[in-house]
């Protein structure tokens, strides 16, 4: 196999028309969109169950995300990362500027809340529990028992459970579809599961 030099990030085709041209004042309206991109990924079969989006200071959107792990074969390719680094190059900054939100579907894992500080945002709007996503089989990772302190210390305002219940039943239309935990318990430990 040729190793390659590039990693392309490309979203899959039919999130473009569902992307808003207009700001979205409303959280409920911006975590809305963050929970169709969420679906549409499982009923697409596109990757995981989860996405994300960044918002400047006006409620505009700058770039939005899926989790595309499974269709780039790449475990970094979580819906945050995959956000952050679009908006990062809207912008054309490795730095978001001031006053800008993440939203996502759900709570970080440990790599995407590693990634949430270094991003630039100053808020973070999410959907699902960690406990959620842990309840279909993904493993969160190691975090702190206080993380939303740890970003609050680090000026990021959160604000959790932004429509859970809509956030909680696209997890579950996941694991109903019978959607693959790529980096669940089992799949960890090389275990085939029960």
């Amino acid at each position: 196999m040729k190793p390659q030099s590039r990693l392309c990030i490309e979203l899959p085709d039919w999130i473009a028309p569902l992307l808003p041209a207009d700001p979205l004042p409303d959280p409920a309206a911006r975590m809305a969109l963050v929970l169709e991109l969420a679906s549409g990924n499982v009923q697409h079969g596109t990757g995981g169950p989860f996405a994300a989006a960044v918002f400047d200071s006006a409620h505009r959107l700058v770039a939005a995300g899926v989790n595309l792990v499974t269709t780039l074969s790449c475990s970094s390719a979580h819906a945050e990362i995959v956000a952050l680094s679009l908006a990062e190059q809207a912008v054309g900054s490795y730095r978001l500027p001031p006053d800008h939100e993440l939203v996502v579907s759900a709570e970080p894992c440990a790599m995407c809340l590693g990634a949430i500080p270094w991003s630039g945002v100053d808020r973070l709007l999410t959907s699902a529990t960690d406990a959620d996503v842990r309840a279909i089989g993904f493993d969160e990772g190691s975090k702190p028992d206080d993380w939303v302190g740890t970003l609050t210390r680090r000026g990021i305002t959160v604000q959790r459970e932004v429509l859970g219940s809509e956030g909680r039943a696209v997890l579950e239309a996941y694991r109903a579809a019978g959607g693959e935990i790529y980096n669940g318990h089992a799949a960890l430990s090389g275990d085939a599961g029960d």
